[in-house]
């Protein structure tokens, strides 16, 4: 038995947890046909209707056809095997005691220099349910290392189990701070600053949703800050509370502890600031942001690695992105590829609605082609890496595909994948498959801009990108057949090109052999500016590539897409500073034991 015998639908890709979605023995007598008064347990297998009382069970529950990915795992050391000359410099130091040490599992690795002296390395070991997952190794040095192959948790992630409230620390040692300053509920995220949250997916259920408070104690710096915003939007608003200072001259936690102690430390947390009132704000709010614009300038955007296009185009989040072209144009298929390498490169996740691409492995199989740079062909690729591309896929890239396509309903399911799957991109490809809940008495044009707004707005709270594909009206074409539309060409409105912040045409010129990809628009201009890029198609993989590049080029492809160690491609600098500024603000801190970081 299955869901689909009782009528019950559930969202692509749910297996587990609780969801709500209509129930198909009432809602088509309801007034409101939308509501979801079905509550369905997936682990259990069983639901209950709200409305007209339905209730009921499978007999025989789906099995996940997916294998659960497998870990190395580093061997397990006790608690006691830190030398007490690091104990000592601990607890003189950093104000740290061997009490806290031995909390949180703190121990210590040999290692042996080129002139044959022996020396140690911290090791924070990342346990979880009482057992070693991965551990941290950090020397003298300040080079951190990280287990080879080990899954990556949050540090101090037991701590936090079944506890009302949850403190996070961007890193290990203000997580010990705070613990030695009297807190048992705090825990670390495990890559510093870096906002990529994909380590708190397979926690959010467990050990975060019963959260009645979170408090976010990062680092006050930009990277912090950013860090920051990506916590918020996936934990919520309502329940996060902010450390937005730790004194003068202190960055952090820890050196609060070790500059003016315990007491000192408990008044910051105490301290730590609610969201404000949702759409009020004074300069306080965005002061730090507002300084670092005085000081540093504005930021280019992600970009893909195109020349061509960079110039043109860089990619930022909260912007809304609309796409058109004719049909047959390849509109479907560079949004597409952009998705990919904004994945690849940025560690962007997409969500799409995408009903032209249905059924869905047949969009699968146009991704698994970006990604391999190859056929989907047993000819042309090994079942090992399709089966490696297809859980790289299944990691980063979902889809919407609600049982009535009403925008409402669309951006509830993007909602729940930015919280649970941590998605950046929201595709919604094409605009006239979204079934309209036009009233009466409105026009369409002013329909399309409520829609429009909506569409930002959600951008905006999300802190996602979302791109929107919409055909064109019909377009005079000249003697050749050929006829390039304009935003202001969009169906319905003019709305399409005055609130979109990106816009962008795709267009085939079938005698050139070759793609138009037009700028059309770029409302921030440190984003970029108006223009046009040209690519070539190759049908060998699915993929663009520059007219004059290399149609095999593999800068963006990832060998191992179960493990992507991509390079990010070089960015502008700030728009108001010096063109020999060296500045790298996306490198990481830390680096894996005996390899190169697999970023």
């Amino acid at each position: 038995m299955t869901y689909q015998d009782f009528n019950i639908n559930i969202p692509p890709g749910r297996r587990s947890g609780n969801i709500k979605t209509r129930c198909p023995r009432c809602s088509a007598t309801r007034r409101n046909k939308r509501d979801r008064s079905l509550s369905v347990n997936l682990d259990e297998g069983v639901w209950l209707c709200h409305h007209c009382g339905w209730k009921g069970a499978l007999h025989n529950r789906e099995e996940r056809d997916t294998p659960p990915r497998t870990f190395a795992k580093p061997p397990q050391v006790p608690k006691s095997t830190l030398p007490r000359d690091m104990v000592d410099w601990f607890g003189r130091v950093r104000g740290i005691s061997e009490e806290t040490l031995q909390r949180l599992w703190v121990t210590a690795m040999p290692y042996t220099t080129d002139d044959g002296t022996t020396h140690h390395r911290i090791v924070f070991n990342y346990i979880l349910d009482g057992e070693r997952i991965n551990y941290k190794t950090r020397d003298g040095a300040k080079r951190f290392g990280m287990f080879q192959g080990g899954r990556v948790i949050p540090y101090n992630i037991d701590a936090i189990k079944g506890k009302p409230t949850a403190i996070i620390t961007e890193g290990e040692m203000d997580c010990l701070a705070l613990t030695e300053a009297g807190y048992d509920n705090v825990v670390s995220a495990p890559t510093g600053s870096n906002a990529n949250l994909s380590w708190l997916d397979d926690f959010i259920d467990s050990h975060f949703d019963d959260k009645e408070q979170v408090v976010i104690a990062g680092d006050t710096d930009e990277a912090g800050r950013k860090l920051r915003d990506a916590l918020v939007v996936r934990l919520g608003a309502d329940r996060c509370r902010l450390v937005t200072s730790w004194g003068d001259g202190c960055k952090d936690a820890d050196d609060v502890l070790i500059k003016h102690g315990k007491a000192a430390l408990r008044q910051c947390i105490e301290a730590a600031a609610d969201i404000p009132q949702d759409g009020v704000f004074c300069e306080a709010d965005y002061h730090d942001a507002l300084s670092d614009l005085w000081r540093l300038g504005l930021h280019r955007g992600l970009t893909l690695g195109y020349e061509n296009l960079d110039k043109l185009l860089s990619f930022e989040s909260r912007k809304l992105m609309v796409v058109t072209g004719v049909p047959g144009s390849g509109k479907s298929e560079f949004i597409d590829q952009m998705c990919v390498i904004m994945n690849i490169v940025h560690g962007w996740r997409t969500a799409y609605f995408s009903p032209e691409n249905y059924p869905l492995h047949l969009h699968g199989a146009k991704l698994i082609e970006k990604v391999a740079g190859t056929w989907m062909r047993e000819s042309s690729m090994s079942r090992e890496q399709f089966e490696r591309t297809a859980e790289y896929i299944r990691s980063n890239f979902f889809h919407i595909m609600p049982e009535v396509a009403c925008i409402d309903d669309i951006l509830d399911g993007a909602r729940w994948l930015v919280r649970k799957r941590g998605v950046k991109i929201v595709v919604i490809d094409p605009y006239n498959r979204i079934e309209s809940d036009q009233p009466r008495d409105m026009t369409e044009t002013a329909y399309i801009s409520a829609v429009l707004d909506q569409l930002t707005d959600f951008a905006q709270r999300n802190d996602c990108l979302v791109i929107l594909m919409a055909h064109p009206r019909k377009i005079n074409r000249d003697a050749n057949g050929d006829g390039i539309p304009s935003l202001y060409d969009i169906n319905g409105s003019a709305h399409f090109f005055n609130k979109c912040d990106y816009g962008m045409v795709v267009h085939r010129d079938r005698q050139a052999m070759h793609t138009l990809v037009r700028v059309a628009k770029v409302r921030f201009r440190h984003l970029g500016e108006c223009g046009d890029a040209f690519f070539r198609y190759n049908e060998r993989n699915g993929r663009y590539y520059p007219e004059g590049g290399d149609p095999d080029d593999r800068d963006w492809l990832i060998d191992n897409p179960a493990t992507p160690v991509p390079t990010k491609p070089p960015q502008k600098p700030y728009a108001w500073r010096d063109e020999s500024s060296d500045e790298e603000d996306w490198k990481f801190d830390f680096t894996y034991s005996g390899q190169q970081a697999p970023f």
